[in-house]
């Protein structure tokens, strides 16, 4: 199953990025669990300067702004493209 995580203090730049991720997860209907981590101290222990940032499977994909949809959507769709691709 897919991790998918939203770092960053609570701010309106995070929530607005934290239901982009959602309404994304739900329109590909992506089996995922989806977190929002507020903590501080998780948040830099992720090695996360920036935030808001996105973490997918605990790999940064964005931090320091806020993703539009289509970038959601593109690398949530070559996450799952990549892992499908055989080693």
């Amino acid at each position: 199953m897919l991790k998918v995580e939203v770092l960053g203090p609570g701010c309106s730049k995070c929530d607005d990025t934290f239901e982009k991720v959602r309404q994304v997860l739900e329109e590909l209907k992506l089996e995922s669990e989806l977190i929002k981590v507020t903590d501080i101290f998780q948040i830099i222990n992720r090695g996360v300067n920036f935030t808001p940032a996105l973490l997918i499977n605990g790999r940064v994909m964005f931090q320091g702004k806020v993703p539009r949809k289509e970038q959601i959507r593109e690398v949530l769709e070559d996450y799952i493209s990549a892992k499908d691709k055989p080693e």
